[in-house]
């Protein structure tokens, strides 16, 4: 069982691997689960909130990625010389140890103790400075030492000289030269000479043209002052290494502190990055109970955009061992038992979580089975791998662990599936789990009504503008909506009957009244060759209000008026979330908006964009220069 990507703890790590910069955090977060230890996990929620204190009063910390200078001290540690480069990053990393002992010297002052780790970093100020001091731009620095410093000069003054005595050359033999300037060819300065007189002109031929016409001639005098400089060259070699070696066995004598430098850098950036996460989520910190118990005030999914999501209640413990959840197809039940899991996880890893408030036991283990698990090439059906999965998890079930199931007994004969479902449901309770299921079937809830220690939930569902609210209702069982939404929509109440008698006998089909009885009555009261006469004349003067549900002909499709008929006779439809213009000849009232909607309800909600609405919102708070988009057809 694949708990985090499931859970989709897998997408939250994703986002919280971007927040830290070091190869060992981003390995800590990829391994991070739930913890067993009490001690443990406080330990590291503390941790989690004081980074986040920090990281609000003080700003980001000054952490590097140290993966190179691992790299830099295994060199050092084999009595390497180290390159002026990779002088310079032991430089940078000792510079961003200096900032990080300031960063947490300022945050003592908050009493913060995640701040006293500073006592465990040391920037070797001397080693620090010795390496800014002598490299440079990756090279080392010309006055790193007073002999470098001499050589150099010496070295530039000699190469001016042997240029000038070029250029002395050259003007005393004007005639036998090919051009007019000297040159650089094999790393010696030549002077181009004419093939014909390469006998005046005393030196050795150092290259030719590619027509041969050309030769290049280093000039005797020229050569005696380039062995001058060869001499200072190897000089200034040689003093070049012994700066090296000086500052690499410097590096070397200072491994046992900048190892733990790269451990405690390594190990802040973990623990920074959790307090990142908490911020960018707008978490808070749980707290740890040694009971059985789960509370979540305004719970959300850390997935889910903050200004779209609708705050979860949430609160089982005590006597109260397991949920059934019913309600509405797409009214959040699936979403409502991955928050709370996912929350619950998260805070027993360490992390805060997505809630005004929260009280989060420690579980054993967590457990689940979500969504269609049909394996082709085990040749294995939804029900099949559902069942599987039950299994797997009833032989690994205890006291300590909570369980979530969705749509149990679901993929198979419901008689046989609703069985089946209480069957596990039985099976759980006896465990004495914590556990959260879905359900649709109605044997289902009676059995959590009467059974001891379960109580039933339901998913919240608008009548009126026929919506889910995505809320949830813990001690009330969810009714179905499906007669209801039909009943609304215009389906006849013959037809609702034989429904109702089919789901739930024939007392409920004679008890069932019709929101659209009267409606429909009125309809029937003219005869039918009255309606054939005036509805044309009906269609050509019927106003449609926003909201209606029209009937588009040929293709007999519905949409909703989103905008009222204009002055040229056409009305604009939203079909299948596509908006239309369309004649009104071709438009046939369905069911009227206010027998589906409130009185002051906001279409907003259905015909723009999340996007706009925020931008609309927030052009009602303050000026902005956002520009709201309006979809076009």
């Amino acid at each position: 069982m694949n708990l985090d990507k499931i859970l989709e703890f897998d997408k939250v790590k994703m986002r919280w691997k971007e927040l830290a910069v070091t190869e060992y955090a981003h390995e800590q977060i990829d391994a991070a689960t739930f913890m067993l230890a009490e001690l443990e996990l406080k330990s590291a929620l503390k941790d989690t909130t004081d980074a986040r204190e920090l990281i609000e009063k003080l700003g980001t910390p000054p952490l590097q990625n140290v993966t190179e200078i691992k790299e830099v001290m295994e060199a050092a540690s084999k009595d390497e010389c180290l390159t002026p480069y990779q002088l310079e990053r032991v430089g940078m990393i000792l510079s961003a140890v200096r900032r990080l002992k300031d960063y947490l010297e300022r945050g003592k002052a908050f009493q913060n103790s995640l701040a006293y780790y500073e006592e465990n970093l040391d920037s070797v100020d001397e080693l620090r400075e010795e390496i800014a001091r002598q490299i440079r731009y990756e090279r080392v620095d010309d006055y790193a030492s007073k002999e470098l410093s001499q050589l150099r000069m010496q070295i530039t003054k000699k190469t001016e000289d042997m240029k000038q005595k070029a250029d002395q050359i050259m003007r005393a033999n004007k005639d036998i030269l090919a051009d007019s300037f000297s040159t650089f060819r094999n790393g010696r300065l030549c002077i181009p000479v004419k093939k014909e007189y390469k006998h005046r002109l005393p030196g050795s031929v150092i290259d030719k043209s590619a027509t041969g016409s050309t030769l290049f001639v280093e000039p005797v005098g020229v050569a005696h002052i380039y062995e001058e400089i060869d001499q200072f060259r190897i000089s200034e070699e040689n003093e070049v290494y012994r700066i090296l070696y000086t500052l690499t066995a410097m590096v070397a004598g200072a491994e046992a502190l900048m190892q733990e430098n790269i451990r405690m850098m390594e190990k802040l950036d973990y623990i920074f990055s959790k307090g990142k996460l908490s911020l960018d989520m707008q978490a808070c910190e749980p707290v740890i109970t040694i009971e059985r118990n789960i509370r979540l005030k305004n719970a959300r999914h850390p997935l889910m955009d903050r200004s779209v999501c609708v705050p979860l209640q949430f609160e089982m413990g005590g006597e109260t061992k397991g949920i059934v959840i019913t309600g509405p197809n797409t009214g959040g039940k699936t979403v409502a038992i991955k928050t709370v899991m996912l929350n619950c996880l998260m805070a027993q890893s360490g992390l805060h979580v997505t809630c005004d408030e929260a009280s989060i036991c420690m579980n054993s283990n967590y457990l689940c089975d979500i969504g269609d698990g049909q394996n082709i090439s085990e040749n294995l059906s939804t029900f099949s791998a559902h069942i599987k999965n039950v299994l797997e998890v009833l032989s690994e079930v205890n006291g300590n662990s909570l369980v979530i199931m969705d749509e149990l007994g679901s993929g198979t004969d419901p008689a046989e599936g609703m069985g089946i479902a209480i069957a596990i449901l039985e099976e759980l309770r006896k465990s004495e789990c914590h556990f959260i299921v879905t359900t649709h079937y109605p044997e289902v809830k009676e059995y959590a009504d009467k059974a001891e220690s379960i109580v039933n939930a339901r998913m919240t569902f608008d009548k009126d503008s026929l919506l889910p609210t995505y809320q949830m209702i813990i001690g009330e069982a969810g009714e179905s909506c499906a007669f209801y939404i039909a009943d609304r929509l215009g389906m006849p109440e013959s037809m609702l009957k034989v429904a109702v008698e089919a789901a739930y006998g024939k007392k409920a089909a004679e008890t069932f009244v019709s929101h659209n009885q009267n409606k429909l009555e009125k309809k029937k009261t003219g005869s039918i060759k009255k309606i054939k006469k005036n509805s044309k004349k009906a269609n050509m003067t019927q106003e449609y209000n926003i909201g209606d549900s029209v009937m588009i002909y040929p293709d007999q499709k519905i949409g909703i008026v989103c905008e009222k008929i204009n002055e040229k006779g056409v009305l604009r439809v939203q079909v299948k979330g596509k908006k239309i213009w369309i004649n009104r000849k071709r438009v046939k009232l369905h069911v009227a908006a206010s027998e589906l909607y409130p009185e002051d309800y906001d279409f907003s909600i259905i015909f723009e964009s999340v996007e706009n609405r925020k931008l609309k919102h927030e052009m009602g708070r303050k000026y902005t220069e956002a520009t709201i988009i309006h979809e076009e057809e």
